[in-house]
This record gives C-alpha cells, sequence and structure tokens, in this order.
C-alpha cells in the first residue's frame, strides 16, 4: 500500500465504505477522473468555495450561491491501481473493475429470475471491500435494497446453529456419538425394519440422521399429528401450489404445506411433535437426507446441554460475534431495515409472500440478519479454521501462555478451535448419486479437485445455501489453501440474498468469489 496526497470527491456507498473521485492529485501521476473503493483514509480536510451565479427568475433576476466541498485528503490505495509505468508491464485489475464484473454476475441473476431486490457483501481477508443493494427490498413503498437490509436467510441457520454445537462439543460439555435420547428422552426410540436403531447428534448435523424434511408421502398411513390448522396452512400458499392433488413427490419443495405453517410453537419441544412420532426414512448412517426438521431436534439436544432455550442461547453467540442484526424472524417485533419478501402468482406476477411462522424451525431456518452480520460470521469461522490452536505446552503450562499472550498480544484465538472446524469443514458424505457436492457437519463442501492438467479446477470451499418463503440466500466462504495461516483470517467471503423464493445463487456467489480473488 502506498500513500497519495490528493483532492477528491467523496460519496459514501455503505457504511463505513467511501467511493473517491479523484479531481486533483496533488503530485504529478495521471490519476484524474480514477475512482478507487477503499475503507480508510489517513487525513482529510474539507474546503468550502462560494459560487456566485446569476439567474433568471420569472423575467427578473436573482443571485444564489452554489457552496462547493472539496475534500484534501491522504488515501490508501494499493499498487495495482496505478497506471502502468514506463516499462510497458500492464498494471493490475482494479478494484472497481472487479466490483463492476461482479454487479453484473448478479444483476443478471436478478434480472434472470425477476427478483424485486438483490443485496451482495464481499470481503477480502477480513475487511468488507464491496456491499452492494440492487433493487427494491420493499416494491410498495419504494425502498431500495441496501447492505443494511434485514431479510430471511433461511438455512444458513443451520451453520450458525453448528457453531453452538460444536462450542459445546470441544468442551467436553456435548458427546456428538451418543443416543439423542440421552440428551431428549422425550423423543421417541426409533426402528427401521423392525430393528432397532441409534440416532445421533453427529448423524443430525450430518444430515445422515434419517428424519424426514417436509416430504410425508414416503410412509402410507394415517397421520395422527396433522396439524389442526392444516386449512388455513393450504390457504396461506402461494396460487401456485394450491389445490394441486399431486403426490408430494411430484411437488417442488416450495410446494409442501410445511413450508406455509402458520402456528405459533412456544418451545423446541412443542415443535418437535411435528415430526418425532414419524417413521425415519433410513437407517442412521446409511444415507444422507437433508432435513430441517433434524436441526430441531439439535436444538433441542443444545438446550438440554446449555440448560437454557435455544432462542436465548442463539442469540447471545451471535452478539458475541458482533452480528447485531440477527434476529429471530418473529413478526411481532420492530426490526429496523427489514425488507419484504415476495413470491409469483401463477401469472408471473409479483405479489407479497404469505404469512408465516417460523417458530417450528428456529434452528434450522428461522433467522434474519444482513450481509454485514453474514460476512462476520463467516470471517469468525474461516478465522477459526486458519488459526493454530495453542500447543499443548502451552495449553499445559499458564505461566508459559500467559507470557506468550504478553509477547503477541495481537494474536487472538478464534471461536471454535482450528481442529473443530477442520471436523466440520471435512467433506463427508455425498448428496446425491449423480451430484458431486458433499456435506460436512452443518455446511456444504466442495472438494480441491482437478482430473486434468490445465482442465476445470474445483476449490475447497465451504457454504450453505438457504431457501425461504419469499426468500434466498447463500454464504460462501473461498479460502486460498487448507492450511493454517500467521495472520487470518484469508480468503474470500461473499454473501448474497435475494427477496424472491426459489432463486439459485450458488454459481453466482462462486464467480464473484473467484473474482475478488485477484486483489
Amino acid at each position: 500500500m502506498q500513500i497519495i496526497k490528493c483532492i477528491c470527491q467523496y460519496t459514501k456507498s455503505v457504511k463505513g465504505t467511501w467511493l473517491v473521485t479523484v479531481r486533483k492529485r496533488l503530485v504529478s501521476t495521471p490519476l484524474c477522473g480514477r475512482r478507487f473503493y477503499h475503507n480508510q483514509f489517513t487525513s482529510a480536510r474539507r474546503t468550502v468555495s462560494n459560487t456566485a451565479l446569476i439567474l433568471g427568475i420569472g423575467g427578473g433576476i436573482g443571485v444564489g450561491i452554489i457552496y462547493t466541498y472539496n475534500y484534501t485528503a491522504e488515501c490508501k490505495t494499493s499498487p495495482q491501481t496505478e497506471e502502468s509505468g514506463g516499462g510497458g508491464k500492464p498494471r493490475g485489475v482494479t478494484l472497481e473493475e472487479i466490483v463492476d464484473k461482479a454487479r453484473d454476475v448478479v444483476q443478471r441473476v436478478k434480472d434472470e429470475t425477476g427478483s424485486p431486490g438483490l443485496v451482495i457483501g464481499v470481503s477480502v481477508d477480513g475487511q468488507t471491500v464491496w456491499s452492494e443493494g440492487l433493487g427494491y427490498a420493499d416494491v410498495e413503498n419504494r425502498v431500495r435494497m441496501c447492505p443494511e437490509t434485514v431479510l430471511r436467510i433461511a438455512s444458513i441457520s443451520k451453520p450458525i446453529t453448528m457453531a453452538a454445537i460444536a462450542k459445546q462439543w470441544e468442551t467436553g460439555k456435548l458427546d456428538l456419538d451418543k443416543p439423542v435420547q440421552y440428551y431428549v428422552p422425550t423423543f421417541p426410540e426409533k426402528r427401521v425394519n423392525d430393528v432397532a436403531v441409534h440416532l445421533t447428534t453427529r448423524h443430525l448435523v450430518s444430515q445422515m440422521g434419517g428424519i424426514r424434511h417436509y416430504h410425508k408421502d414416503y410412509f402410507r398411513k394415517e397421520e395422527v399429528h396433522e396439524s389442526k390448522n392444516k386449512d388455513n396452512e393450504k390457504k396461506n400458499k402461494p396460487s401456485n401450489s394450491s389445490g394441486d392433488n399431486r403426490p408430494e413427490s411430484e411437488q417442488s419443495e416450495m410446494e409442501l404445506e410445511e413450508y406455509y405453517i402458520t402456528q405459533k410453537y412456544n418451545s423446541v419441544t412443542e415443535s418437535l411433535s411435528l415430526f418425532k412420532d414419524d417413521p425415519l426414512v433410513h437407517s442412521p448412517g446409511s444415507k444422507f437426507l437433508y432435513t430441517t426438521h433434524g436441526w430441531t431436534l439439535i436444538s433441542a439436544v443444545l438446550e438440554a446441554v446449555t440448560k437454557e432455550p435455544f432462542e436465548k442461547h442463539i442469540i447471545r453467540m451471535v452478539k458475541e460475534l458482533g452480528m447485531e442484526n440477527t434476529f429471530l424472524d418473529e413478526h411481532a417485533p420492530l426490526i429496523y431495515h427489514r425488507g419484504r419478501h415476495y413470491v409469483m402468482n401463477k401469472k408471473g406476477r409479483l405479489c407479497n409472500s404469505p404469512y408465516v411462522d417460523l417458530s417450528y424451525k428456529w434452528a434450522g431456518g428461522g433467522l434474519l440478519s444482513n450481509v454485514p452480520d453474514l460476512l462476520k460470521f463467516g470471517n469468525a469461522m474461516l478465522y477459526s479454521y486458519q488459526c493454530p490452536s495453542p500447543s499443548p505446552n502451552q495449553t499445559s503450562n499458564k505461566k508459559s501462555t500467559d507470557a506468550s499472550l504478553s509477547q503477541n498480544s495481537s494474536v487472538k484465538s478464534g471461536f471454535l478451535k482450528m481442529e473443530t472446524m477442520k471436523s466440520l469443514w471435512t467433506p463427508l458424505y455425498k448428496c446425491s448419486e449423480k451430484g458431486d457436492a458433499y456435506y460436512g457437519m452443518g455446511w456444504y463442501v466442495d472438494e480441491e479437485i482437478q482430473k486434468y492438467g490445465q482442465g476445470k479446477q474445483r476449490r475447497f470451499s465451504p457454504s450453505h445455501t438457504g431457501a425461504a418463503v419469499g426468500g434466498s440466500s447463500i454464504l460462501l466462504i473461498l479460502p486460498p489453501s487448507t492450511k493454517a495461516v500467521d495472520d487470518p483470517p484469508k480468503g474470500v467471503v461473499v454473501v448474497i440474498m435475494v427477496n424472491m423464493v426459489s432463486v439459485s445463487l450458488s454459481q453466482a456467489a462462486k464467480e464473484v468469489a473467484t473474482l475478488f480473488e485477484k486483489l
């Protein structure tokens, strides 16, 4: 990095980030008219010049004053923003050029899907380098989407819950391999093909437990536990899924009735009633089956270990991580910058999403958040993954540990241990026979694979997507390697959210992350 002195115009783009247009460089370099995105400037002095204008008003003459503000600042910019020198070497790509390309990537997604609003944020090595909203957070009231907009994050709630589970696991308070009934005695013992099976928390966090998702037609019997509000739930579905007598196997996930529950569940234990008496789809550990209900059972395990309601524990944890705008998706509280959510009707017209109550799935899909908070969470996990844990000698010798910390007080421990994060981000189970996606513990994990020299390369990348009524989301992390680093976090974190149902964001997030690796 180098310091340049210049007269520039500052336009605030996001909180703490400015778009700088250089109008006059105070040293001789052709930078006038260039723009830079940055997060810091070392000093600034504002000057105001008054310009008198003679204006013709209604046949008369009036005098007006225009106040022009210029800032003289010492701006931090990286060497690649300089034009190429006399040696003929091409200059490096600028942040502005990368942002323009990335914006085009997500703009295409917004346009192709008809999403009313999209918001994106990108951090590189722990620092937010770009965040921006496109379109509307509230179409009716013409409120623009912005980085601070709070939206449904859907299944990104799972890795957040996983962080809470992992914290209890690494401290020895939770045994992932004990049967869930050890922690939740009210959950029935299960049998598959008339054989008793053991279901553990490890099975659940890896989506290998056999607990059903929203589909229920895998078993052919009368369902005793059907909701008393079934008619109301159907009435609240989008018009493209109501009045449909097709079997569930022929319906898309977002057409299934349990997405549209309007009943308030007052506790995690009460939420278990939705599925606890249903048979398992398969034996635990035998197959991958993505499920949100399984995470409700995980939250019951967490309550038993922490001895406090899941809602209180998870909100306290995210506050500890600096996530001040992450909430339970409740209807009554005032949540500032909360956006609206939308679906398409049969005619392809935009309409408000139906009312739903997500209290039945807080842990697996019931949280609200915004881009800055999810970037913080992603970087907290990346930091934990890359920050070596104290050596056995340090942990067994308090004086040695204190001396080490005093010598290098800038190095902080991660929220989770490095070994814990490696377990979470190890690709364990293939999500489908045809695809090449893997799941770890609470995260999707892409393996690092390159079949041919100079051929297609897939990078190691943990991520999680989210699909909610009226919302879609993704959190993707792209580390430079799988090794520890001296000054974590190192890597790119991308968050994208839209206020429209069923929008695929994975490919766009990967493209954006790859672009920002060039910085």
